[in-house]
C-alpha cells in the first residue's frame, strides 16, 4: 500500500473523529446503521443506491463492514469538479492493485500483499449534496480473515497516525502545543546513552553535550556534539540544514539533526538533538544549545522545513543568519495538498515550470497568478502561504544567498537522509547509538575516499580554454565537473556588449534554454571589469553556489581572459586544503593511517605540557607566545619546509564564522565596482 493512500485514509479518519461533534445526524438511508465490532448486531453489506449524508459516513461504514468480513479498506480514486467539491470517490480492498517490486536483486523475493482484488465500491454526489454507491462489488480473490482486523499492519500504522493526531488536536484545543513532561525512553536507552557519552568524553574532551531537566529531574530534551563535529563546524559551517524530519515521518526516534556539506557536497553532521516536543520553546533550548557548542558563532544560512515553531525559534536565537525552507520538501507536499482537483496533473506541471523556470522575480509572480486564475486556486491556503513567503524558498528569490550548492532540484532529495538506510521505524535509540560510531566511520571513510582520488586523478578537460585547467588543478572532482557543466553549456550562450563606459562592461548574453518540450531565449545581464577583471552576472549562481555561471564564462572566454582571480575560486571547494578537524581524534576515524595526524597527537601533548608550565607567569607565558609566532611566520613562508605554502595557510586559519580568516566566501559579500549591485 502506497503511503498516499496511508495519508488519505488517515487524515480523512482523523476528519471524521474531529469533525464527530458538528454531525450529531449520522444516519443513513436503508436503514445502514453505524456499529463498531465491539457490538453484536451485524453491519448490512453494501448495495446499490445506498444514500448516506458525506463521503466520512460511507468511509467509517466501509471500514466497520470491512473488519466485520475480515479485510482493510484504502481510497483508490477520487475527482473533484471545478470548484474543488468532490465528486465522486472509490473505496476498494487493500489487496488491489498490483505488485510492484523495487528490489534491486531480482533473485531475492519479496513479501507480497497484492492480488489485484475487486472488490470496492464507488459512490457520486447527488442534487441533495450527498452521496449514493453507484458501483458495488463484494467478491474477493483472496482469503477473508473475519475477527482478526486488529492484527493486520495497516491497522496498526493507522491507528500510530491518527493517535498523534488527536493528541496535536486535542492540544491545540487547550490553548496551545502543552510541553511534554519527559522524553519517552526505552528500556535500555538510557544506559545505551550514558555509555556512549562516557565513553566519547573518555577519548576526546571536547565532545560537547546539554541535558534539559523538568522540575523532577527528568530528561526533556538533549543535544550532543562530538570533537569531530565541532571542528568540521569551522570549515563548513556557513550553512546548515536542521532536519527535524526524523521526529515526523517513518521514524520513531524523536531525533533531529544539523547538517552541513564538505569540499564534495557530502553530508557531514555537525550536531544530535533528541526532542520531547515540536514547539517553539524546545527549538530554542536546542538552537541555543547548539550555538554554545559552536563556540558562540552563529551560521550564515539556515535551511529547514516547513515549520512555523522552528521559524520562531531562529528568528529569537540566529536573527542575522538567511532562512530558508526545503525546496525539495515543499514540492514534495504538491500530491498531498492538489491532488483533490480535477486538473491536477495540469496544475502539477504547471506549479513546476513556474518554480523552476522563472529566472525574474516579476516573471515568477506573473506565472503564479495566472497559474491560480486559470486554475482557480484562490482559495486553497496551502498555496496562499507559500506565496506569501516566497521569499524563503522560491529559487529566483534565493539565489543571491550563498548556499554550498544545497536545496537545488538535484540536492534537495538528499538533504533529509543522513541515518537513512541505517535505522528505520523499529530502530530503537539503544540499537542506534550501538551503531551510531558504525554510520559515522562510514562518512568518514567516504570522504577520505573522495579526497584520495580528488587528489590523485582529475576529470579530463573537455575544451583548451585555460580558465578550464585552472579549476580542474583547485577543485575537487565533484565541485570541477559541476564548473564543466557550465562551461558546456556555454555552447547555448550568445554575448554581445551593449554598453561600455571606460573599463566597465555591461554585456546581454542571450541563453537558448530548454522550457519543458520546448525552447526560449533568456536574457542575463553581465557585468565586467577590465582592470579588475571581476565579472557578476545576474543570475546570481556564483553567489547561490561558489560556481562560475555559463554567462560569465562567455563573457570571460570572449575576452581572452585566461585565468580568474582568486576570489572566483573559493577555498571551501579545494582539494589541496589540509582542514583543520581532519587532524582531530575521534572514536570512529581511523587517524592511525594518518602520518599528519599521528605527529599533530604528539606536538599537542607536548604543547599542552609546555603550557602548563609557562601560565604561572606572564613572563613565560610571552616567550612561549613568542616562540609559537615565530614558528609560524616561518613556516609560512617557508616553503622548503611546509611543502605547500597555500594549505598551511588554510589549515592554521580560525573559524570561518569567527574570524577574519580566508573562508571562502568572502567574495560573496564584495560589491563590484562601477556597477550596481
Amino acid at each position: 500500500m502506497s503511503n498516499q493512500e496511508m495519508e488519505d485514509i488517515s487524515t480523512l479518519d482523523a476528519r471524521i473523529n474531529t469533525n464527530a461533534s458538528s454531525n450529531e445526524d449520522r444516519s443513513y438511508e436503508n436503514v445502514v446503521n453505524e456499529h463498531t465490532l465491539d457490538g453484536n448486531e451485524k453491519i448490512e453489506e453494501p448495495k446499490v443506491d445506498m444514500v448516506f449524508n458525506s463521503q466520512e459516513d460511507i468511509y467509517r461504514y466501509y471500514t466497520n463492514y470491512a473488519r466485520q468480513e475480515g479485510f482493510v479498506v484504502t481510497r483508490r480514486t477520487s475527482k473533484c469538479g471545478d470548484d474543488g467539491r468532490m465528486r465522486y470517490f472509490t473505496l476498494a480492498c487493500s489487496r488491489t492493485g498490483r505488485t510492484q517490486c523495487a528490489a534491486k536483486n531480482a533473485l531475492k523475493s519479496n513479501l507480497s500483499t497484492k492480488t489485484q482484488c475487486p472488490a470496492k465500491l464507488r459512490s457520486a454526489l447527488q442534487p441533495d449534496e450527498r452521496f449514493k454507491l453507484t458501483t458495488v462489488v463484494l467478491e474477493h480473490n483472496h482469503a477473508l480473515c473475519p475477527g482478526k482486523a486488529l492484527f493486520f499492519r495497516r491497522k496498526k500504522r493507522l491507528d500510530q497516525h491518527v493517535k498523534r493526531r488527536f493528541e496535536e488536536n486535542d492540544q491545540a484545543r487547550c490553548g496551545g502545543y502543552e510541553k511534554a513532561k519527559r522524553l519517552r525512553l526505552g528500556v535500555g536507552d538510557v544506559e545505551a546513552i550514558q555509555k556512549y557519552f562516557i565513553r566519547m568524553q573518555d577519548k576526546n574532551s571536547s565532545f560537547f553535550y546539554m541535558m534539559d531537566l523538568d522540575e523532577e529531574c527528568r530528561v526533556r530534551n538533549l543535544f550532543w556534539a562530538d570533537a569531530k563535529s565541532r571542528a568540521t563546524y569551522e570549515a563548513f559551517g556557513d550553512v546548515v540544514t536542521v532536519d527535524t524530519t526524523y521526529l515526523t515521518n517513518k521514524y520513531n526516534i524523536p531525533f533531529a539533526l544539523f547538517v552541513g556539506v564538505n569540499h564534495h557536497g557530502q553530508s557531514v553532521l555537525l550536531g544530535c538533538g533528541l526532542l520531547s516536543n515540536e514547539d517553539m520553546e524546545t527549538f530554542v533550548w536546542l538552537f541555543e544549545s547548539w550555538l554554545a557548542c559552536m563556540f558562540g558563532c552563529p551560521p550564515k544560512a539556515i535551511i529547514t522545513d516547513q515549520c512555523k515553531a522552528i521559524q520562531g525559534a531562529i528568528e529569537m536565537v540566529f536573527p542575522d543568519a538567511r532562512h530558508r525552507w526545503c525546496l525539495g520538501h515543499i514540492m514534495r507536499k504538491i500530491p498531498n495538498k492538489l491532488r483533490g482537483y480535477y486538473q491536477y496533473e495540469a496544475i502539477k506541471k504547471t506549479l513546476q515550470t513556474v518554480v523552476y523556470d522563472s529566472f525574474t522575480r516579476g516573471e515568477f509572480e506573473q506565472g503564479w497568478r495566472r497559474m491560480i486564475d486559470e486554475y482557480g486556486l484562490h482559495d486553497n491556503e496551502w498555496l496562499g502561504e507559500l506565496y506569501d513567503e516566497r521569499c524563503r524558498w522560491v529559487p529566483i528569490y534565493v539565489k543571491n544567498t550563498f548556499w554550498a550548492g544545497m536545496s537545488t532540484k538535484q540536492h534537495g532529495d538528499n538533504m533529509h537522509a543522513f541515518f537513512d538506510g541505517c535505522v528505520n521505524s523499529k530502530t530503537t535509540l539503544k540499537q542506534f547509538f550501538e551503531q551510531y560510531d558504525n554510520i559515522l566511520r562510514s562518512k568518514v571513510e567516504k570522504e577520505t575516499q573522495a579526497d584520495y582520488h580528488s587528489v590523485n586523478s582529475m576529470s579530463e578537460c573537455v575544451t583548451d580554454y585555460d580558465i578550464e585547467k585552472q579549476f580542474q588543478g583547485a577543485y575537487t572532482n565533484t565541485k570541477f565537473k559541476e564548473f564543466q557543466e557550465e562551461l558546456k553549456g556555454k555552447i547555448y550562450c550568445y554575448p554581445s556588449i551593449i554598453k561600455e563606459e571606460g573599463s566597465i562592461y555591461t554585456y546581454e548574453v542571450a541563453q537558448d534554454v530548454k522550457i519543458g518540450d520546448g525552447r526560449k531565449d533568456v536574457v542575463f545581464s553581465v557585468y565586467f571589469n577590465e582592470v579588475e577583471c571581476e565579472v557578476k552576472c545576474m543570475c546570481h549562481l556564483f553567489e547561490f553556489s561558489g560556481i562560475l555561471c555559463r554567462h560569465s564564462l562567455s563573457v570571460l572566454t570572449q575576452r581572452k581572459v585566461k585565468e580568474v582571480p582568486t576570489q572566483y575560486i573559493l577555498s571551501r571547494w579545494k582539494k589541496d586544503l589540509r582542514r583543520n578537524y581532519t587532524f582531530v581524534k575521534d572514536s570512529y576515524g581511523d587517524l592511525g593511517a594518518k602520518s599528519y595526524a599521528q605527529r599533530y597527537q604528539k606536538m599537542c601533548k607536548d604543547f599542552f605540557e609546555v603550557a602548563v608550565i609557562a601560565a604561572v607567569s606572564e613572563e613565560k607565558c610571552n616567550v612561549v607566545m613568542s616562540i609559537v609566532h615565530g614558528l609560524k611566520d616561518k613556516f609560512l613562508t617557508d616553503e622548503s619546509i611546509c611543502g605547500s605554502n597555500q594549505s598551511t595557510q588554510v589549515a592554521l586559519a580560525a573559524s570561518p564564522n569567527c574570524a577574519d580568516g580566508d573562508n571562502g566566501l568572502r567574495t560573496q559579500e564584495n560589491t563590484f565596482n562601477g556597477k550596481p549591485g
